[in-house]
């Protein structure tokens, strides 16, 4: 069974341009955990223009409270210090929510969304010693990765406890030329050669970006996969269903049959 991990961050997008507490993150949170998710996912980021600080110890406080089962995933660059405007640092974020599971990634202050993995060259140094530092905090450690499998075993090298393959070229590959196509097959089979390869050395294998309701029934029928992250799509789509739905749609998609057990 792949779980399936909401991310919350556009809910924290919408309440960011109008100020004020609507949507609120938590109450998202609870709805689509009462829908079946499995588990709730923040990226956090320096500039802080969608999920905050405070929503990240509010979730913690709220999970551990009432949803003590429930991964929590904390996504972000494990690189960027304190800033003047508030940001703690992915470091003192990890240590005060103590998350189940922190997925790290490459990106830059100023990225609009996450679009390439870890290569994992050079000085790997400073990575291992956080890898290691938030194992110590309880937390699973996951890295975003492409499908290069010589970077893959290198993820494994420097301590890492899951992967997170960056699904964005499989998803455009099934946007512009259809699910049947050619194009999408190839994408696929480097994507499940990418996954087996991982479990075979040993790491756990998450899989987000751009997952939707079109392109998660083929990736879903890699077994090797145990979690999805998805957030844009996933609230895109509930503008119009609704968040109950949507999450029933999207398990369903993952060929789930029933909500979380």
């Amino acid at each position: 069974m792949i779980a399936l991990s909401v991310n919350l961050n556009k809910i924290a997008s919408l309440r960011n341009t109008r100020g004020g507490t609507i949507p609120d993150v938590l109450q998202a949170a609870r709805t689509v955990l009462k829908a079946g998710a499995d588990g709730i996912t923040v990226h956090p980021r320096p500039d802080q223009r969608h999920i905050t600080p405070q929503d990240v110890y509010a979730l913690a406080e709220f999970l551990q409270k009432d949803w003590p089962g429930v991964e929590f995933n904390i996504e972000g660059n494990p690189v960027p210090g304190p800033r003047a405007n508030g940001y703690p640092g992915l470091d003192a974020l990890i240590e005060s929510a103590r998350p189940a599971q922190a997925t790290l990634v490459p990106d830059s202050d100023n990225q609009l969304t996450s679009d390439h993995g870890w290569d994992l060259l050079g000085d790997n140094g400073p990575l291992m010693d956080r890898i290691k530092r938030y194992q110590a905090l309880g937390a699973r450690v996951s890295l975003f990765m492409d499908t290069d499998l010589a970077a893959i075993e290198r993820a494994k090298k420097v301590g890492a406890d899951r992967i997170e393959l960056y699904t964005g070229p499989f998803a455009d590959a099934v946007a512009h030329f259809g699910v049947e196509s050619a194009e999408t097959r190839s994408s696929f089979e480097a994507y499940a050669k990418a996954a087996y390869f991982a479990r075979d050395i040993g790491l756990g294998v998450n899989a987000g970006h751009d997952l939707n309701c079109a392109n998660l029934p083929l990736l879903a029928t890699i077994d090797a996969i145990v979690e999805v992250s998805i957030g844009h799509a996933l609230i895109a789509d509930a503008l119009y269903l609704g968040l109950v739905p949507t999450i029933s749609a999207y398990l369903k998609a993952l060929g789930r049959t029933s909500p979380r057990t």
